[in-house]
Order: C-alpha cells, then structure tokens, then sequence
C-alpha cells in the first residue's frame, strides 16, 4: 500500500476498530538508514496496535531497521516479500526476494535477533516461474526455520515483467485453495490470507480455514466495512456509530495537524470512500477533491462536504 496508508489513514481507519492491527505502507532500509528515520517512522499513538512494514534485501541493513521501528513503538516489523513494483525490484527486494529463500531467511534471522517485537513476513503465491505450489512450500520451510511463524500470502502470483503493480494486482487470478494448502501443512504456524477480499462475510469463511485476514485496497475504498470488524470478529458490542460520527471524531486529528501546517489534503483525501454508495456521496467527494488542495483549506471544507450526504 506505498503512497496509501500513511500515517493520516491510519489513524482515520483506527476509529472503525480497535482491534484490528495496521499496517504502515512500506519503507524500505536504506531509507531508514540513510534518510530522515525520525520522519519515516513517525505516527499517532492512537493508530496502535500498528505494525511496521518493511523492505530491504541487506540482512544487517533491515537489522538496524527493524531495531529503529521498535524503538520508535511498532508491535510488529513486516518483511515485504510480495511488492512487485519496478522501484522495487531495482532494489532487488519485494517479490523478486521469494526466488532466493535462503536470502530472507538470513534477513528475517538477523532481524529477529535484533528485536524483542515479532518479525512477520508479507509474501505472493509465486512469483514468474517460480509458480508452483511446491515452491511456495519450500519458501515457508526454509524461511519459518529462522523462527518466522507468521506469514501473510497475498493469494496472487507475481509477474515482474510485462505487468504494473495496478495489474499484478487484478491479472494474475487469484488462488486461495494455495494458501489453505500452506496451512494444511505447516499447521504450527499463522497464516493470514490477503488478496481480492471485499466483506466481512468472506472474512468469517475465511477464518474457518487460515488464523487471519489482512484487507488492503477495500478497506482503504471503503472504510465503513471496518465498522463490522470488532462486532463481528472480536465480540464488540454494536457502537451504532453513523459515517458522519466516525468523520466528525476524527476532526481533532485534523485540527492539530492542521495547526502544525499539514495541508488539509494530505488527510481529506483518505476519506474520500467514507460515503461510498450512499446518497450525496458523489457531491461529497467532488467538493473535498475541488476544495480540498486550496491554500489554507481549513475544516470548513469538511463541514461543507458533510452537507451532501445529509
């Protein structure tokens, strides 16, 4: 989710759920290592239990990340294994990683000895060739031997050339009987599915197969689907919250941000999907989208949105 789930998203999403976990975008180790660590990893105490996502192919490099994402007060560090984007792979990380499973088990070791958190590691079905199910066995064996025993398989494969990441996302059809057979045989280990999920009914089948659920671009589209996730998964009682009260709780992280200078679109365009389907939802977004941008755009352009969907 690079250039999506910032920190601004995160703690929008975080008034639907208290439970779930999130999950950063993706930040690579050499940006930790020779940028603004302080900036990259910078969130909301509110936006907790949230997981650090990571990406990198230097087992002492992602070390001396995973070590600053801990510090920083990530629960988790994720290993990115299934990004297939071309900025990706000129780093020779991401997906083109699950053709060298020896190399992320090295990575994964070397960064869980650095770190008291968990070490996770975020991975495809397969990856070009390298396509079968037996190949995607051989890469959980060898890398839950560095003591990895969590993984989230996004039930896709990767195809590194010829494909965007937009279409490495919709091409590639999606599998889920692999990511059960990967359950059924390393049973010890957590399996969280990923990939073309869109309600929370699929998520309740789901979880009568595999330990997890991770929502991507659905949940970003469509948060109010998160509303169900704590009375339905984790035995909430309903909170009978509207979108609008979801909107209007999140307005005094608006307004710090907005008293400390971030732009109002940096945050307006992560509700853009709050009113999705519903009546006024157009006009709602076709205000925030004409107005948001504007130089010292305030919370009064929220307000005026809200009107529509009245």
């Amino acid at each position: 989710m690079m250039d999506w789930t910032d920190r601004h998203d995160r703690v929008f999403l975080r008034q639907f759920t208290k439970h779930a976990l999130l999950y950063t975008e993706m930040v690579t180790s050499a940006a930790l290592e020779h940028g603004d660590a302080n900036y990259l990893l910078q969130h909301h105490a509110d936006e907790n239990p949230v997981a650090l996502q990571i990406g990198g192919s230097d087992p002492i490099e992602l070390a001396r990340a995973a070590k600053l994402g801990e510090k920083a007060g990530f629960d988790e560090i994720n290993l990115n294994v299934g990004c297939p984007s071309e900025r990706v792979q000129s780093g020779s990380f991401g997906a083109c990683l699950m053709t060298d499973p020896p190399l992320v088990r090295d990575c994964v070791s070397k960064m869980m000895e650095a770190v008291t958190v968990p070490v996770t590691v975020k991975c495809r079905i397969g990856v070009d060739d390298r396509d079968s199910e037996e190949d995607l066995m051989d890469f959980v064996n060898t890398v839950a031997t560095a003591g990895c025993n969590l993984f989230i398989i996004h039930a896709r494969k990767a195809i590194l050339s010829g494909l965007s990441p937009k279409e490495n996302r919709e091409i590639p059809p999606l599998n889920y009987e692999r990511v059960f057979a990967i359950k059924k045989a390393f049973p010890k280990l957590e399996i969280i599915i990923n990939g073309g999920i869109t309600n929370i009914d699929e998520v309740d089948q789901f979880l009568l197969k595999v330990d997890g659920v991770m929502l991507g671009r659905e949940a970003y589209k469509n948060p109010y689907l998160l509303d169900q996730v704590d009375r339905r998964l984790f035995q909430e009682k309903k909170n009978n919250k509207s979108r609008i009260d979801y909107l209007e709780e999140y307005f005094p992280y608006m307004e710090s941000e907005l008293a400390k200078g971030t732009p109002l679109i940096h945050m307006t365009r992560h509700i853009l999907g709050l009113f999705k389907g519903q009546k006024g939802g157009k006009l709602y977004r076709r205000h925030l989208s004409e107005n948001a941008y504007r130089e010292n755009a305030g919370l009064e352009v929220v307000k005026d949105a809200i009107t529509y969907v009245y």
